[in-house]
């Protein structure tokens, strides 16, 4: 039992220390891509402003409209955090660091991570403000549609694999990644997983300009935080099902442990994140759900589709 306490221990710090980082490298990678100096006054480069950004959040007022469900405007914060780490549980960083290994650890990802959109609506419903009320709509429309291509691109890898435990996932791919007979599976998950963590372009239920702050317009202090981090941990958590799904998960050449290869992959995923905030632009509503039901459904059936075809056929 201490081992799997140490895992434990290990993945939270890990994991909340890497959604931390992310507000310094986010703000830092922006900065660069758009030509322009970033955080540079608080410590060295910038670094300490995850520091001052969290004592901010610490010591403003962490104020409830007096309008809003109390209790449900408290607790949704905690269903955003509570259901990225649950599906944390079930992701293989290396041979034999994983919390549970499951044998159904797909489907287990797939339903921790839809619950997410509780948060959003119990947020944006219990704040008794029209703006947040309709980011909640918009938000639950999305996760809620997109979240059925990417559960169907994701069956093309597990009838590659045979299996829906994701450490058997990575094995199988010791001797062609995922990546290249599910590249359209692959493109798939990358535009739902943006989806389902509300990132630009896809940040239509937070949409500045057009609902103040969307779903947690009335949020301050540590739950807005709480949401705030969420994102984060969000993002690290899809860049990691990419890693583990499509790009061999912990595999690589041998002059590195397998965990910093899981690491160095799940990195770049999360520069892209970065990048797509930094180069693309927000589509309209009525865009992002016909491209979704228009475009990204039948290609995730054609895809599973073609795939299970060529599997029977090269196993008959």
């Amino acid at each position: 039992m201490i081992n799997i306490w140490w895992i434990i221990g290990g993945v939270l710090f890990a994991l909340l220390n890497t959604a931390a980082g992310l507000i310094w490298v986010e703000r830092r990678m922006l900065a660069l891509w758009q030509d322009r100096y970033g955080p540079n006054r608080a410590g060295p480069f910038g670094l300490l402003v995850v520091l001052a950004d969290t004592i901010k959040l610490f010591f403003k007022e962490d104020w409830i409209p007096p309008f809003a469900d109390k209790v449900v405007f408290v607790f949704a914060p905690g269903v955003v955090m509570l259901s990225v780490l649950m599906s944390f549980v079930v992701m293989p960083f290396a041979p034999g660091i994983v919390v549970a290994d499951l044998n159904i650890g797909l489907l287990f990802f797939l339903a921790m991570s839809s619950l997410g959109v509780y948060s959003v609506v119990l947020g944006g419903w219990a704040s008794n403000n029209k703006y947040a009320l309709l980011g909640a709509m918009r938000g639950a429309s999305q996760m809620i549609s997109y979240e059925v291509f990417m559960g169907l691109a994701l069956m093309g890898v597990v009838v590659l694999s045979g299996s829906f435990n994701l450490a058997e996932i990575v094995e199988a791919q010791r001797k062609v990644w995922f990546i290249i007979p599910q590249f359209i599976g692959f493109l798939i998950f990358l535009v739902a997983g943006v989806a389902e963590t509300h990132r630009l372009p896809f940040d239509i239920p937070e949409a500045e300009s057009e609902l103040v702050a969307g779903f947690h317009s009335e949020y301050s202090g540590m739950k807005f935080g709480m949401f705030f981090i969420g994102e984060y941990l969000g993002v690290t958590l899809i860049s990691g099902m990419l890693v583990t799904l499509y790009f061999g998960g912990w595999l690589g050449p041998a002059f590195l442990p397998p965990v910093l290869w899981f690491v160095i992959k799940t990195f770049a995923f999360i520069m892209l994140f970065i990048l797509f905030r930094a180069s693309m632009p927000r589509p309209r509503y009525d865009q992002l759900m016909e491209y979704g039901w228009k475009v990204l459904f039948p290609l995730s059936i054609l895809n599973l589709m073609v795939t299970a075809a060529i599997k029977l056929w090269l196993n008959s």
